[in-house]
């Protein structure tokens, strides 16, 4: 089939305009061994690391669909573990950018991840319910933990002991032992969602916020453990006497049920609560790491600190209330009495967590992150709600701490959503306007050249020239702006309502404006003399009126400037001779209003598209409907046209960018990114660039390429793509022993482990073909009693002519870590023999040992019955027991080798500490400098 029309393939070729995005949390990130200075904050798929300094973006890390909604960095500082909306985890290296390590487990959104204190493990909570704690260094799930009824909203490791803490909406904090993985304590004091809980103190301490304006306080108590001899397994409890109460009694009277004395690790009790200032939910809560300030916020724009005293603070403070107690009981007793009266003072929980201040941000706050800087400063960052990220600090040490502003990033996005795109007509700029500012970017750079303060914008053109730009505004109001200098120069008012659309008059000489107050009004540019220097500047005049009875929500010239199209709020279009302003023709046939429409470069066509999710192409020369196209799956909010092309793009509140064809009424392609509904976009004057804006913050530009677009392909691709999405949504496989429906592994059937076994089979098969070849091969060789020369397959050629068996390690060794157990999950049970029997050889060679032996325990662990029972795998299973103990134990010992080989190598480092590293030396001398400058600036002070 040749090609009958060629059309080219648009790409996305950069988001832009979004400083940090809502869903996801800002972090502080080091980098380049800096703490404090640079940020990571979602911006849509992506996650962008901001130098707060500076303000300037200085990596990318790249997401691919799914919106980030949350961040941690892990405690080295190297990488970064991010959850998205699909359920999927990525960790990026902070040194390369790249995000090597993908988990899959969860079926909806990442809510929380935790490291702990090591970097080994990451704990993941999802808004599926479930937890699942992640092994980071072997690339793979452990565990997954499941009994909260609703998402989970927090998980923390504690350092200590091997448990996890976790809280939910479900109104339940519960304490779970990583060791047999089950939860041993379900906290039930609440009475709403718990939306945030930290440990403080030692983790003697728990703290947790919920929906009202308290933070519950509670005390930590660790029981020890003695190993009793008579019986198996139980946990005994020193003094387990009837004094410890089976039953804690919460807050609200309650009871808190554990489920049975001998399984105690802690004991939970409620110490009391601290008010907060807030009266709404607690959004966010966390203790920065030294874990001596606390700070919560609620949905509003105020952070609360508190500072949590140590023991020696404590204890002072308890002493200083005792002398006064003293004092005051001396003054009071009678003078006749000689020996000191008794005192007795409580210490309350207020005296041990103490209110530090507020920082009151610029906006409502969306998330925060701490840090102590080693100077004692705290330093706070905030990702606001209206795409802003603020940096605060203050000296809590000192009595009144009193938090500075000290860096905002502000210039790279609008505080509002853009409603309106325009493109310069040499294609370099584009002007971008919001509910408050305009801004002009550069569009091969992306970055923001001039910001221009604005009433509520709608609509916007650049002058022919490029020099100055007009706005049309919500309140009716027509703003000129001068490029070069950034100045307003002239606001008219133009129109009663909202000025909603505006149209250049091809001769470039002039304009037209529709409004809310039913009428269109025609404007020419002219030149004025102004006042304030000798020159002339740039002024426009009104020269007609139009009116009509409804209100007018988009005008569009036609290119030969003959005829003018009103669209009205009563869902028609009318189309009038310019000259004489009569009435030409009317398209009606939409059901709801027509909110955008384009004429075609040669005035043939137009086309309209309305709340009713619909668009319409009209012929201009009679007013006829060629087509009616079902366009998106919500209100079509943009549209126009190529330039010199009868190829439009339309946006609609489906988040979706489409491109159709006028002239054969096909769909051509969809551009997908957006992440909220679409406002508006913008086509170069050449046609090469669209950039659209939507309600997620972020501006997209599109290019075009070279490659041309075949739509059979395109529709085939889409095809592809349901149907991979299908594939994931299927059944798991059964489990023998599992309830349907409840799935112990932590991993989950995507795509990729569904290509994983497709990949084993075709090895395995591709193994069974090659001996069989090799029997015939020997007996051919018998009987010719010579050699015959054996045809190698080519897939083994292309590997280096390896044998089969290694072709099938090479593709085990291929799998992902994260995805090896799925993948073997999926894989019939047929294969199953052959893969054992393989396993034994590749043991038996002492080739990746612990890759086999992973694989051959998860195989043995799923075919359990169906191995035991068939006789011919019983030999098999035998020598695999032999080999497998021998070998396994080999692997430990070098590695026990290594280890102590390490450790003395360590020593030996140690013992020559004195031979200072060269970080240690910078720092050292930076100290010095640091205090004789000290030194001076006192000596300075005191002259």
């Amino acid at each position: 089939m040749g090609l009958t029309k060629q059309y080219l393939r648009y790409v996305a070729s950069a988001v832009f305009g979004v400083i940090g995005s809502q869903k996801g949390n800002i972090v502080f990130v080091t980098l380049r061994g800096e703490k404090g200075r640079y940020v990571a904050v979602p911006a849509c798929e992506h996650v962008f690391i901001w130098d707060l300094r500076k303000g300037e973006k200085i990596l990318i890390l790249q997401g691919l669909k799914q919106e980030v909604t949350c961040l941690c960095p892990s405690p080295d500082g190297l990488h970064l573990a991010v959850g998205y909306e699909d359920g999927s985890i990525r960790i990026f290296s902070l040194l390369s950018g790249e995000g090597n390590v993908t988990f899959n487990g969860h079926k909806a959104a990442i809510t929380t991840l935790k490291y702990d204190q090591l970097g080994g493990r990451l704990a993941s909570g999802s808004k599926d319910t479930d937890v699942i704690v992640w092994d980071v260094i072997n690339e793979s799930g452990l565990y997954r933990l499941k009994g909260h009824k609703d998402a989970i909203t927090q998980a923390l490791f504690l350092r200590e002991k091997n448990l996890l803490v976790t809280s939910g909406k479900d109104t339940m904090v519960k304490w779970w032992d990583l060791d047999t993985q089950h939860c041993f304590k379900t906290m039930v004091g609440h009475r709403t969602e718990v939306w945030g809980l930290v440990l403080v103190s030692e983790e003697k301490r728990l703290i947790t916020g919920a929906s009202d304006s308290e933070l519950r306080v509670w005390d930590i108590a660790y029981l020890q453990e003695i190993e009793d001899l008579e019986e198996p397994d139980p946990k005994k409890i020193k003094g387990s006497s009837p004094g410890i109460q089976d039953t804690l009694e919460a807050e609200d009277g309650t009871f808190e049920m554990d489920e049975a004395p001998e399984d105690r690790i802690l004991s939970c009790r409620k110490a009391g609560s601290i008010m907060r200032e807030g009266r709404d939910r607690v959004v966010n809560l966390a203790v920065e790491k030294t874990g001596r300030i606390l700070a919560c916020h609620g949905t509003d724009s105020v952070l609360e600190l508190f500072c949590i005293l140590s023991k020696e603070e404590i204890k002072k403070k308890m002493d200083k209330k005792m002398k006064k107690a003293r004092k005051k009981a001396k003054l009071h007793s009678c003078k006749g009495e000689e020996e000191d009266p008794e005192v007795n003072v409580e210490m309350s929980l207020q005296d041990e967590i103490q209110r530090v201040t507020n920082i009151k941000t610029s906006a409502k706050i969306k998330s925060f992150d701490l840090i102590h800087s080693p100077q004692g400063e705290l330093k706070a960052v905030f990702l606001l709600q209206n795409n802003l990220v603020e940096l605060y600090s203050l000296n809590p040490s000192l009595p009144t701490p009193q938090p500075v502003r000290t860096s905002r990033i502000t210039i790279g996005g609008h505080r509002s959503d853009v409603r309106t795109l325009s493109f310069s007509s040499d294609n370099i700029a584009v002007l971008s306007a919001a509910a408050d500012s305009i801004k002009i970017w550069n569009r091969s750079t992306l970055q923001c050249i001039r910001t221009m303060t604005c009433e509520y914008a709608l609509c916007s053109f650049f002058v022919p020239g490029d020099r100055q730009v007009v706005i049309g505004t919500k309140t009716g109001k027509l703003q000129l702006y001068d490029l070069a200098s950034g100045n307003l120069l002239e606001t008219i008012d133009a129109h009663d309502g909202a000025l909603w659309s505006m149209s250049l008059s091809p001769d470039q000489r002039g304009f037209v404006t529709g409004g809310a107050d039913k009428s269109v009004k025609f404007w020419d540019f002219e030149l004025v003399k102004d006042e304030n220097s000798t020159q002339k500047r740039l002024s426009v005049k009104q020269t007609r009126t139009l009116q009509l009875d409804e209100d007018v929500l988009c005008v569009s010239y036609s290119p030969n400037q003959k005829l003018l199209a009103v669209s009205l709020l009563d869902c028609t279009v009318k189309i009038f001779y310019v000259d004489t302003l009569k009435f030409f023709l009317s398209l009606y046939g939409h059901k709801l209003p027509v909110i955008c429409m384009d004429i075609s470069y040669d005035g043939a066509l137009i086309a309209t598209g309305s709340a009713d999710r619909n668009v319409k192409i009209w012929g201009l020369d009679f007013g006829d409907c060629h087509k009616s196209l079902f366009a998106h799956d919500d209100s079509v909010m943009y549209l126009q046209f190529v330039p010199k092309s009868h190829l439009f793009f339309t946006a609609g509140k489906d988040h979706k960018i489409k491109q159709w064809d006028a002239d054969k009424f096909e769909h051509i392609q969809t551009l997908e990114g957006h992440h909220q509904e679409i406002w508006c976009l913008a086509v170069s004057p050449s046609g090469d660039y669209v950039v659209s804006s939507s309600h997620d913050k972020s501006l997209r530009l599109w290019e075009r390429t070279r490659e041309p677009l075949i739509l059979e392909e395109e529709r085939e691709m889409e095809r592809e793509a349901e149907y991979e999405e299908s594939v994931a949504k299927e059944d798991q496989p059964a489990v023998p022993g599992e309830t349907q429906g409840d799935s112990y592994f932590t991993g989950k059937k995507t795509i990729e482990t569904v290509k994983a076994a497709e990949r084993i089979m075709e090895a395995i098969e591709l193994y069974r073909e090659e001996t069989a070849k090799m029997k015939e091969h020997k007996a051919i060789c018998k009987a010719a009693g010579k050699e015959v020369p054996l045809p190698t397959n080519p897939i083994l050629m292309a590997y280096g002519s390896i044998s089969p068996s290694a072709y099938v390690l090479e593709i085990f060794k291929g799998i992902r870590s994260s995805e090896l157990e799925e993948s073997l999950l999926v894989l019939p049970f047929s294969y199953v023999p052959d893969i054992l029997k393989l396993f034994n050889e590749f043991i038996q060679l002492g080739s990746d040992v612990e890759l086999i032996c992973r694989c051959l325990f998860f195989l043995l662990r799923i075919h359990f019955g169906q191995i035991t029972s068939n006789q011919m795998l019983v030999p098999v299973i035998e020598k695999l027991r032999e080999t497998t103990i021998s070998k396994v134990s080999q692997v430990r010992d070098v590695i026990g080798f290594n280890m102590a080989g390490l450790d003395y190598l360590k020593r030996e480092c140690e013992a020559k500490s004195e031979v200072m590293f060269f970080a240690d030396a910078t720092s050292h001398l930076e100290e010095k400098k640091r205090k004789r400058k000290k030194r001076e600036k006192l000596i300075l002070t005191l002259t």
